[in-house]
């Protein structure tokens, strides 16, 4: 039989606004179990399991998300649980934001998908997560980009980047929809000598 609850609803929750900014996982679970709101912000308007995101503490994602967290609560710059993994290549939390609901189709501040920064930094692994859960792979972002130009304008040119143009190619990016300027990505690759790119994009047709 669950125990009743033994604080306030109210108080509870400021215990796990606390909680989750010490990385208290005991507190945590024991705040979410007195009642406390999963999706509560702190005095920044941030939700807590963007919090405990930003830190890297994916038992603290877990609780929070089983607890009834919205993976999708975005903080002041826009940043969701899921588009925060996903930007910073945190696949544990990554994966369990999708388990929970995540909105795959959500955009940041810059009007991106997670998929175009994982692009950016050539996180392959979840690159990989992310087009496999569904992104759209050819959303454009306020600066005229989709994933496969962030990959290539942003990235180094090499293996990780390589790889990553190829993954996007292989899941329908099309290398003919040209960026805010008008370029097409195969000039983008070209003009930075990214040779290897400029292959996959030619393989690509």
């Amino acid at each position: 039989m669950p125990v009743p609850p033994t604080m306030p609803p109210a108080e509870a929750t400021a215990l796990l606004v606390t909680a989750t900014a010490a990385g208290d996982l005991a507190e945590v679970q024991r705040a979410l179990e007195q009642g406390a709101d999963p999706d509560a912000r702190d005095a920044e308007a941030r939700p807590v399991v963007v919090t405990a995101t930003r830190a890297e503490r994916a038992d603290l994602v877990r609780a929070l998300l089983e607890g009834g967290a919205d993976p999708n609560a975005k903080d002041g710059i826009e940043d969701s649980a899921f588009l925060y993994a996903g930007a910073e290549g945190l696949d544990d939390i990554l994966l369990l934001t999708l388990e929970h609901g995540a909105d795959v189709a959500s955009t940041n501040r810059y009007g991106g998908t997670a998929l175009i920064p994982a692009s950016e930094h050539a996180y392959v692994s979840t690159v990989r997560i992310l087009l496999d859960a569904g992104v759209p792979v050819n959303h454009v972002n306020r600066l005229g980009w989709t994933a496969l130009h962030e990959a290539i304008v942003l990235g180094s040119g090499g293996d990780a980047h390589v790889e990553t143009v190829r993954l996007l190619l292989a899941a329908g990016a099309d290398p003919s929809i040209p960026d805010g300027d008008g370029v097409l990505p195969r000039r983008l690759a070209e003009r930075l000598g990214f040779t290897a790119i400029v292959a996959e994009l030619d393989a690509a047709g």
